[in-house]
């Protein structure tokens, strides 16, 4: 059970308002006073409750983002900024503040339970989910409003926004078929996570359709930024039969991979062609310039936000579930299959 007021008050011998006043600094309230019921608290593990500041709508105006443990988000990450951008536009413009901050470790639930406690926030926005997701069973176990950045395996009966990213990653391998490849590699993202999961599904999905050979071999789990990219290119560019082509999961490990083909004095687009996803804004920067899948991260964060706070304020969600689907965008970094 979190501590209370009542229970410092009982510790230190003093009433209920005395406490509460000396926990909020209030002058009248001797420092020697402030300073024992403020230790007092600490060592309690006692959590103030921001809605004390509005007990008429129990609201504290602040939506929470809390980041993975593992290194899948970063600042650096030109779509987390990006989709973060659209979260910050929302809020500031509905007079709410955001909240971010890390899980503070591999017991990811207590980040959340933390908050929820001490009824900090008014709801959560849940980024990149997992296919198995102990955080959404969690807030729908405590009722809290909250918006998922992606979906589940198995009951999706909540408010999410998503990507169609089956229906990209198929999109580019028909693009490279299409220009005559017949042995593709593929670089993934860790597939525990949904999204990463799905762009996989269209990988295969893809190779099926087009008839084309499906080697496991030319498959690698990498993680998501560009070293992996490259490191992971390394592997399928040194095999004895290496792929023509190479489908990336995003945008970043396409840029490692086409260093690493460049390393190797490959042409880009003529000797071996490469696709990432995201459309980030250095893919259109890079030499060669990047094909790869758009989506409109800034949007994307925009409708998350927007659909908390209609939650958070009880109003009607006109699209409580919005997917959208991403575009291919050709550039200089596939051509035809070398012969």
């Amino acid at each position: 059970m979190p501590v209370t007021l009542k229970d410092i008050a009982e510790r230190v011998g003093k009433s209920v308002p005395t406490v509460s006043r000396a926990l909020g600094n209030f002058e009248d309230i001797s420092p020697e006073t402030r300073a024992e019921v403020q230790r007092v608290a600490r060592e309690m593990g006692y959590e103030p409750s921001a809605t004390a500041l509005n007990l008429k709508t129990r609201r504290t105006n602040t939506i929470s983002l809390i980041l993975p443990s593992y290194a899948q988000l970063r600042f650096s990450d030109p779509f987390f900024s990006a989709f973060l951008t659209g979260v910050v536009e929302i809020a500031a413009a509905r007079g709410v503040d955001l909240s971010v901050s890390g899980d503070l470790g591999a017991d990811v639930e207590a980040a959340y339970l933390k908050q929820i406690r001490s009824r900090r926030t008014d709801g959560f926005i849940v980024m990149r989910t997992q296919r198995q997701d102990s955080r959404i069973d969690l807030l729908r176990k405590h009722d809290v409003p909250f918006v998922a950045f992606g979906r589940v395996e198995g009951d999706n009966n909540f408010c999410y926004v998503d990507e169609d990213g089956t229906a990209g990653i198929r999109a580019a391998v028909d693009h490279l078929a299409a220009l005559g490849h017949r042995r593709l590699g593929y670089i993934s993202e860790p597939t525990h996570l949904t999204k990463s999961y799905h762009r996989y599904a269209g990988f295969r999905e893809g190779v099926e359709a087009n008839n084309l050979p499906y080697d496991p071999a030319l498959v690698i789990e990498a993680n998501f930024r560009q070293d992996s990219g490259r490191q992971s290119a390394l592997r399928l560019l040194s095999m004895e039969k290496p792929p023509t082509a190479i489908v990336c999961a995003n945008d970043l490990l396409a840029l490692g991979a086409l260093n690493e083909a460049q390393s190797r004095g490959l042409v880009v687009g003529r000797d071996v062609s490469i696709t990432g996803f995201d459309d980030i804004l250095l893919a259109e920067y890079t030499h060669p310039s990047l094909t790869t899948l758009h989506q409109p991260a800034q949007e994307m964060g925009g409708m998350v936000a927007d659909i908390l706070l209609k939650l958070v304020n009880k109003e009607p969600v006109e699209e409580p579930q919005i997917i959208i689907r991403p575009t291919l965008v050709v550039r200089e970094s596939s051509g035809p299959a070398p012969t």
